[in-house]
């Protein structure tokens, strides 16, 4: 039997013939290395990396209205970020990163012996300039190849930036859990405050997430956070970035979480009209407006905007899916600025994540709400909020010759049989009247009143246009009340104020665009009657808001849509309500539309001092006889009503009424001091 040593010994001259083919192979293998290493070198080029960056979208007070993002990240410059936080990083990552250039040899080598006597993955050898090359150019697969294009962009980077840019871009970077990267977004996120107002304890916490960022959050592993933090303000005092003091201090600091704040969009239909509006111009936001970093400066007034929103949920009625899954039925709100144009609050629809369809820009029928236009025109052509249309039966040419057109009220009176006032007609929102109305105008004539005053819809020049036949959104309804609101001026509504891009360059800037387009007097006439609708025994009468204000309350055939557009000097507010598919409501303008408005203001116009609408120089208030509208004898019941100079009524009252002497006030304003002249018994006629 062979002994060992011998065997041995003839084993020798095979391992004596290994040795130099694994040297040769060694040589060829480190050839080959750097080879591939030097073309990689002087082959591969860097381009200024461009981190995906959240864009901002704040309302007009500057409060942040929500963030929009593939990665929750907002880039900060290193001056904003305080040295104490630099230091942490540096001092837990990477304590030699002033030193090296790119690849700190002894770090790979303690790493590797680390994990080899732990026989897994402790600790990492990589530069802070590694780990940032591999999150600016790298996927995270761990080969050979990934290796050395790793080492080639290292050395790239450290060659083009100072180590101080190269920090500033590691920290801009850098996940550091629960859906935020960098430390701007992290320490908002953590601990709800911007990064530079970071104290020492918060900055080693957040330092210690970069490692294993779910695993040592504070909200996840409060106790592993704690003692990650411990850590790095060790290393801190190890390598004299702070005394010991400073760190017994910042160990002993109890560091407050306020609560994991997690990016909330609020707003989200206006936001979504928002990007709309500004893709329109710049198309290139679309694609870019997730990760581009813009800064956009909106109109819309958050209070008003979640005044809004919790209208629509309290006062919406209860909701049943329909064969899509979406809440019926819907809604759609906007209000806008009437001085300015400036979209106050949107909101199109019950729940933006049950449906994304904006109904505040859905074109459907307006029913009376549509009637001021039409009278608009009407006081345009000389006549008066005391001139009347008598409510009857009656017949006008139809689309179809054989079926006249025959226009009817609501409810179980059809007609009232009597003349009527326009002020009267729109206080109970009489339709035969309204109808007869624009007969006198001519269909055309309301036609070009509504889209004078701001409606861009299509619509039909034919009678049933002033109840509403013809469709239009809230957002256009909310536009052309403005005139009536701030005496004649047609204002285009807008969103943004002004939008940057990442590098604060100005991509756009809207400013108020308004033109004359209605006779002061004229809007204010149709305000002070549209005041009446909001008095007891108007449509609007149970919608009181303790401030002067104007509306007028809407609801289409069948009851399938119902609205309500009422304002102040201050704001206009435009609200539907109805099925996506056309399906009858139970309610009107006035019940349920009108309470999702009443909340809206009462919540959105809290603080705000009310005020009346200025009553222009051309208006004359004149005391008139409540029954025929001429100047009243001493046994008229009067009115005071208000009129565009040179149409006061010149005519006096010939009608003795059974309700007793005027006052002396009443004569007074009804003749500026002049006596009143007695009616002859013989003239008396019955009132109208």
């Amino acid at each position: 039997m062979e002994s060992r040593r011998s065997r041995r010994k003839k084993n020798k001259p095979g391992r004596r013939r290994l040795w130099p083919f694994l040297a040769t192979l060694s040589f060829f293998l480190l050839l080959a290395a750097g080879t591939a290493f030097a073309f990689l070198f002087f082959t591969v080029e860097i381009e200024e990396p461009q981190m995906s960056a959240a864009s901002s979208i704040y309302d007009r007070n500057g409060e942040l209205v929500g963030r929009l993002f593939v990665e929750n990240r907002t880039p900060i410059a290193l001056g904003d970020i305080p040295v104490h936080l630099r230091q942490a990083v540096v001092a837990i990552e990477d304590h030699r990163f002033y030193l090296h250039h790119g690849v700190n040899p002894v770090s790979i080598g303690r790493a590797l012996v680390r994990n080899l006597q732990s026989g897994r993955v402790v600790e990492g050898g990589s530069t802070i300039t590694q780990q940032l090359a591999k999150n600016l150019f790298l996927t995270p697969e761990r080969t050979l190849t990934r290796k050395i294009k790793e080492l080639v962009l290292t050395l790239k980077l450290e060659m083009r930036y100072s180590k101080n840019e190269l920090l500033a871009k590691y920290l801009n970077v850098i996940y550091l859990g629960h859906g935020t990267y960098g430390v701007e977004a992290a320490a908002q996120s953590y601990f709800q405050k911007p990064a530079s107002e970071l104290t020492l304890a918060e900055s080693a916490m957040l330092a210690g997430l970069i490692r294993s960022p779910e695993n040592y959050s504070p909200y996840v592993n409060p106790e592993r956070a704690e003692e990650r933090k411990n850590l790095v303000l060790d290393r801190m005092l190890d390598y004299n970035m702070i005394d010991g003091e400073t760190a017994a201090a910042a160990k002993s600091e109890k560091v407050p979480l306020p609560g994991l704040r997690r990016p909330a969009l609020r707003a989200p239909y206006f936001v979504q009209y928002v990007i709309e509006q500004l893709s329109q111009h710049h198309p290139e936001v679309e694609r870019f407006i997730y990760r581009g970093g813009y800064r956009i400066e909106t109109t819309l007034d958050l209070q008003l905007q979640l005044a809004a929103e919790k209208a629509v949920s309290e006062r919406l009625p209860e909701g049943k899916p329909d064969s899509e899954g979406v809440l019926q039925p819907q809604v759609g709100l906007v209000a806008i600025d009437p001085n300015s144009g400036e979209i106050r609050a949107m909101v199109g629809g019950r729940s933006f994540e049950n449906s994304k369809f904006n109904r505040a820009l859905a074109r459907r029928q307006p029913g009376s709400a549509f009637k001021p236009f039409v009278y608009a025109a009407v006081l345009d052509s000389g006549y008066t909020a005391v001139s009347r249309q008598v409510c009857e039966p009656v017949s006008f040419p139809g689309a179809n010759p054989n079926q006249p057109y025959q226009p009817t009220d609501y409810g179980d009176q059809p007609y009232h049989y009597r003349p009527m006032t326009i002020r009267e007609a729109l206080k109970v929102s009489d339709n035969v009247v309204a109808v007869r109305w624009l007969a006198e105008i001519g269909p055309a004539q309301g036609v070009r009143y509504a889209q004078l005053l701001g409606i861009e819809s299509p619509l039909e020049a034919s009678l049933p246009l002033v109840l509403g036949a013809s469709e239009v959104t809230p957002l256009e309804m909310a536009a052309a009340y403005c005139p009536f609101a701030n005496l004649g001026l047609q204002v285009q509504p807008y969103a943004i104020r002004r939008a940057y891009d990442n590098q604060g360059n100005l991509l756009e800037e809207n400013r108020p665009q308004v033109n004359k387009v209605l006779d002061e007097n004229t809007a204010y006439l149709i305000t002070d009657l549209l005041k009446t609708v909001m008095q007891p025994g108007g449509t609007g009468g149970h919608l009181g808001l303790g401030r002067p204000v104007a509306g007028k309350t809407g609801t289409s055939e069948d009851q399938r849509d119902a609205w309500f557009i009422g304002y102040t000097p201050d704001i206009v507010v435009a609200v539907y309500v109805g099925h996506d598919q056309p399906a009858n409501l139970r309610g009107y303008g006035g019940t349920l539309a009108g309470p999702i408005w009443l909340q809206t203001l009462q919540e959105g116009l809290a603080g705000i001092p009310a005020r009346d609408f200025p009553q222009p120089a051309g208006i004359r208030r004149v005391a008139v006889c409540s029954e025929t509208g001429h100047l009243p004898n001493q046994t008229c019941p009067t009115v005071l009503e208000p009129f565009r100079q040179g149409t006061e009524p010149r005519q006096v009252c010939t009608v003795r009424h059974a309700t007793g002497e005027i006052t002396l006030e009443e004569s007074a304003a009804a003749a500026e001091g002049e006596t009143l002249p007695e009616v002859p018994e013989e003239q008396s006629e019955p009132a109208a």
